[in-house]
């Protein structure tokens, strides 16, 4: 059996919670997400709960991939050190840094 993914798992969330918007009846609403995502019905129900607890659908990320960085110590220091006063992951972090440089970089290079 196949693992799924973050973004799977948001995209089989977010068909519960449509469903429960539209007030589909809980066992019909688990046939349906079992059948669309070839799900049991255990985890049908399973992600009917959650979505009965969110207020508006879950956001679809982007798959990630792992890469390495060398940065200088002190470099690597405040990166960390922000982190953990944001709550924030590393990983976030750098994402949204190197986001906002190359789309403030559009056109120059």
């Amino acid at each position: 059996m196949v693992r799924s993914t973050k973004a799977d798992k948001a995209r089989q969330v977010n068909a519960a919670h449509q469903l429960l918007k539209r007030n589909t009846a809980l066992s019909e609403a688990a046939q349906s997400l079992a059948r669309t995502f070839d799900l049991s019905l255990r985890q049908a129900y399973r992600y009917l709960e959650l979505a009965a607890q969110l207020d508006r659908p879950i956001e679809i990320t982007e798959a990630t991939v792992p890469i390495t960085l060398k940065l200088p110590p002190t470099t690597a220091r405040r990166l960390r050190a922000h982190a953990k006063r944001s709550g924030l992951t590393i990983g976030t972090i750098v994402t949204l840094s190197l986001d906002a440089f190359l789309g403030a970089r559009k056109g120059h290079g």
